[in-house]
């Protein structure tokens, strides 16, 4: 498996992680009695996934750019 496709796997790996802290939080604002220190922590994960995400991202291009 080449860089570009190690970078582009994680990433996907990642945004699974992503949609099933996205699908925490919904579960989460949907509830009667909302917990709002786990929504805070649920959103500060989402947004540490995201930027994992956009790393890797832009790894891959990189190393799409230079040949491999």
């Amino acid at each position: 498996m080449s860089g570009v496709d190690e970078a582009l796997a994680r990433a996907e790996e990642l945004l699974t992680k992503l949609t099933e802290r996205r699908d925490a939080l919904e579960r989460l604002a949907q509830a009667d009695d909302i917990d709002g220190d786990a929504a805070v922590d649920l959103i500060a994960e989402l947004a540490d996934l995201a930027r994992e995400i956009e790393a890797e991202l832009t790894r891959a291009r990189a190393m799409a750019d230079a040949g491999g």
